[in-house]
């Protein structure tokens, strides 16, 4: 079996695969000041609940975006799972050219992500991630990485919102039965959801417009299935492309 971990800013995304899918997959919350075996305790004992074994995981791949848990990942693949565990950067084997000015500086999740859209939903494609910052990941019609944009994320700008404005409080993010708000809670959760969606379609069709070329649009991460799932111009939701993505590397890389 084939661990795969996504260290993102806010979660760390972890899923196991089996005979090339996915078998199960969890998110736990980032947190930067956790030692190696704190991670690989609980990655052990996450794995357990389902009765896997350390010594079932054959190999470990990893992407991350947060520099100070590179090494601690990389100890925790060593330690707990036998594994030097591969890291996805600009150099892996995914079959995506990058056509951007600075291939370097491309996140490793953005790599997986358009190593997997291509793959399963095929080209030209558009990946929008729902993470920290909202990712837009544009695959042109040759199949290359052709760029994209970022936003800032959902949560983040919902965490500013209620840090600075004191008499709001925290509401949960769900679709409001009307756009019209008729208190206090009603009101931040109309002009929150359906605004995070006006933002989203409207990037989105000014780089769908730009493509020039009808195109699939692929919403991921941990709000997908909340916003992206309520637009027409999301054609498939798929919160584990990241992971997927990471499986599809590793298995070009191990060819």
């Amino acid at each position: 079996m084939l661990l795969v971990v996504d260290i993102g800013n806010t979660n760390v995304t972890f899923g196991v695969f089996r005979d090339d899918a996915l078998a199960r997959a969890w998110r736990i919350h980032t947190d930067a000041t956790r030692s190696a075996d704190e991670y690989g305790v609980l990655l052990v004992g996450m794995l357990a609940h389902d009765d896997i074994t350390p010594d079932a995981i054959g190999a470990v791949a990893l992407s991350s975006v947060v520099p100070a848990l590179t090494p601690v990942f990389a100890e925790v693949a060593t330690e707990y799972f036998g594994s030097d565990g591969t890291f996805v950067d600009a150099d892996a084997n995914t079959g995506v050219a990058l056509d951007v000015d600075y291939p370097a500086e491309v996140g490793p999740d953005r790599i997986a992500n358009v190593a997997a859209a291509r793959e399963l939903y095929g080209a030209p494609s558009v990946v929008v991630d729902f993470g920290t910052t909202t990712n837009f990941d544009v695959i042109d019609a040759a199949g290359a990485f052709a760029g994209g944009a970022f936003m800032p994320g959902i949560r983040v700008s919902m965490d500013a919102l209620f840090s600075r404005a004191t008499l709001l409080r925290p509401v949960d993010l769900v679709e409001p039965s009307r756009v019209i708000g008729r208190n206090t809670v009603e009101c931040l959760q109309s002009g929150l959801y359906y605004g995070f969606l006006g933002q989203m379609e409207s990037m989105l069709q000014r780089i769908l417009d730009e493509l020039g070329a009808p195109a699939t649009v692929v919403a991921t991460g941990g709000l997908a299935d909340a916003i992206g799932a309520r637009s027409p111009l999301v054609d498939h939701v798929d919160p584990y492309l990241t992971l997927k993505g990471l499986e599809l590397i590793h298995r070009r890389g191990a060819a």
